[in-house]
C-alpha cells in the first residue's frame, strides 16, 4: 500500500508541472511557437506541443479513474461531467455521420474534433488533479498574474516605444500570424496582438487578470505596497485592453467589472452612500452623452468605436462582416436542426475540401452549425451549470475570478469565436476545473458538484 501511495504521489507532482507549464507558457504560444518554427519549420506541429502535454495528463487520469476509487467516485458523481461526456458522444457520432456522408474531410473532421473537446478534457483533468492535490489551487494567482505580467508589458512597449511590425523579426508573416492588425485596414489604427495570435484573442484573455486583480485589490485592501502595485498592474492591463481595440472585450470586461462590484460592494455601504453614487452615475451618463455627441463626427472616433468612417478606403467595413456571418450562422442553424459535423464550422472548416469555409462570428452558433440544435444546447448547459458551481464558490476569490471572467468572455462568445483560441479556453476551462473542488457556500443547499 505504501509503495502504491508513494507512486500515486509521484505521478501527481508530475501532473502538476505538466498542467502549470502549460498554464503558464500557454500566453506566449503564439510568440514561441512562430518564432521556433521560423527557425525550424514544422509550424503546424510545433503548435501542438500543448496538445501533446494535455494528452499525457489525460493518460494520467484514466489511470486515476481504474485504480483510484477516490478519484473515480467523484468525477463519476459530478453531474457537470455526465453533462460533458453527453456532449462528447453526440459530437463523435456526429463526426462519424458526416465522414461517412463525405460531409467533412478528415482534416477538418479532426482538426474540429480538436478544438471543440480539448479545453473540455483539460476541465476534466484539472478536476481530477484537484482531487489529488490542491496545490496549484494555493498558486491559482501565480499562474494567472506572472503570464499576464509579461504580456501586459510587451503589449505596452507594442503601443509606445515599439514599431508595429516589431513581431515580423520573429518570424510572424501571412504564412503565419500577421505582425500586427488594423481597423477596415486602416494603418494609422494598429491593434496589438503583444504575445497572443490575435487582438480579439488578446482582449479577450485579459478578461482573466483583469477580474483576478479587481478581486485582489479588495482581499489586500490594507496592504498598501501591494495594493499600489496591483492597481498600477489593471491599469496597464485596461490601457493594453483598448490597444486591442477589441469592443467585445471592452464591454466584456465592463460586465465581469460589474459582477465583481455587486459581489464585494457591501449592502450597506451602498445604502449610506446612495446618493453621491446615483449623481456620479448620472454625471458619467452626461459626459459619455455629451462626449459622444461632440466626437462623433470625427474619423478617429468612428474608427475606435464603431470600427468603420466615412473615409473608409474598405469596401465592406468589419461591421458588416461580423452582421453577415452571424445571420448566416443563424440561417444555418434553423435550416440543420442535426447539424453537419465537427469542422464544418469555425476554423476547421477551412481544411473542408466538400463545402466553402464558414465563420459564424458567434461560438455558440458555430457550435449548433456543428452539432445541431442538442449540441447547442449542451454545450450550453454545460456553460451555464459550470457558471452556477462557480457562482455557489463565489466566497472564493478564486472562483468570483473565473464566475466574473466568464460572464464577460460568455458576452465576447456571442459576438466572436472566443473558445476557438487555445490559449483562452485551456487556461480558463483548466482553472475552472481546479476550482469544481472548493467548497460551496454554507448557505447553499448544493452539496456536491
Amino acid at each position: 500500500m505504501r509503495a502504491i501511495s508513494v507512486k500515486q504521489s509521484k505521478l501527481s507532482l508530475a501532473l502538476v508541472f505538466i498542467i502549470a507549464a502549460v498554464i503558464l507558457l500557454l500566453p506566449f504560444h503564439a510568440f514561441l511557437t512562430v518564432w521556433f518554427a521560423s527557425n525550424f519549420g514544422h509550424y503546424t506541429a510545433v503548435r501542438l506541443w500543448k496538445e501533446g502535454l494535455v494528452f499525457i495528463a489525460g493518460l494520467v487520469v484514466i489511470y486515476w479513474l481504474i485504480t483510484d476509487k477516490s478519484v473515480r467516485s467523484k468525477i463519476f458523481s459530478a453531474k457537470i461531467n455526465w453533462l460533458i461526456l453527453a456532449y462528447v458522444v453526440l459530437d463523435l457520432l456526429l463526426a462519424i455521420v458526416a465522414f461517412k456522408r463525405k460531409e467533412v474531410s478528415a482534416k477538418a473532421l479532426a482538426y474540429g474534433l480538436l478544438v471543440d473537446l480539448r479545453f473540455l478534457a483539460m476541465f476534466i483533468i484539472c478536476f481530477a488533479l484537484a482531487i489529488k492535490t490542491k496545490l496549484l489551487n494555493h498558486y491559482w494567482q501565480q499562474l494567472i498574474l506572472w503570464p499576464a505580467a509579461i504580456v501586459v508589458i510587451f503589449g505596452l512597449m507594442q503601443m509606445s516605444v515599439l514599431p508595429s511590425n516589431v513581431l515580423q523579426h520573429f518570424g510572424y508573416s501571412a504564412k503565419t500570424i500577421l505582425p500586427f492588425e488594423t481597423i477596415n485596414a486602416n494603418s494609422h489604427y494598429v491593434r496589438i496582438l503583444s504575445t497572443l495570435r490575435g487582438a480579439d484573442p488578446l482582449g479577450a484573455y485579459l478578461l482573466l487578470p483583469i477580474s483576478a486583480l479587481l478581486v485582489l485589490l479588495v482581499k489586500f485592501k490594507n496592504k498598501r505596497k501591494l495594493i499600489w502595485l496591483m492597481l498600477a498592474f489593471l491599469i496597464g492591463a485596461f490601457v493594453v485592453l483598448f490597444g486591442s481595440y477589441s469592443r467585445a472585450a471592452w464591454i466584456g470586461a465592463v460586465l465581469s467589472v460589474l459582477v465583481i462590484a455587486l459581489v464585494l460592494i457591501n449592502k450597506d455601504w451602498l445604502r449610506l452612500h446612495r446618493k453621491p453614487l446615483s449623481l456620479i452615475a448620472l454625471g458619467l451618463l452626461i459626459v459619455v452623452g455629451v462626449s459622444s455627441a461632440l466626437l462623433l463626427p470625427s474619423h478617429r472616433f468612428q474608427n475606435i468605436i464603431f470600427h468603420t468612417s466615412s473615409n473608409s478606403q474598405q469596401g465592406v467595413s468589419s461591421n458588416q462582416a461580423h452582421l453577415s456571418a452571424l445571420k448566416g450562422g443563424l440561417k444555418q442553424v434553423v435550416a440543420q436542426p442535426f447539424g453537419e459535423g465537427p469542422g464544418s464550422s469555425g476554423p476547421a472548416s477551412v481544411y473542408n475540401h466538400y463545402k466553402p469555409a464558414r465563420i459564424a462570428e458567434n461560438y455558440f452558433l458555430a457550435i449548433g452549425e456543428e452539432s445541431g440544435w442538442l449540441g447547442m444546447a449542451l454545450f450550453l448547459a454545460i456553460n451555464i451549470y459550470v457558471g452556477w458551481l462557480l457562482w455557489l464558490r463565489r466566497s472564493s476569490p478564486f472562483a468570483l475570478t473565473l464566475f466574473a471572467s466568464l460572464v464577460g468572455i460568455t458576452f465576447i462568445n456571442m459576438l466572436a469565436p472566443g473558445w476557438d483560441d487555445d490559449t483562452l479556453s485551456y487556461i480558463w476551462w483548466g482553472l475552472a476545473g481546479l476550482a469544481m473542488v472548493i467548497p460551496p457556500l454554507e448557505t447553499s443547499k448544493v452539496k456536491e458538484v
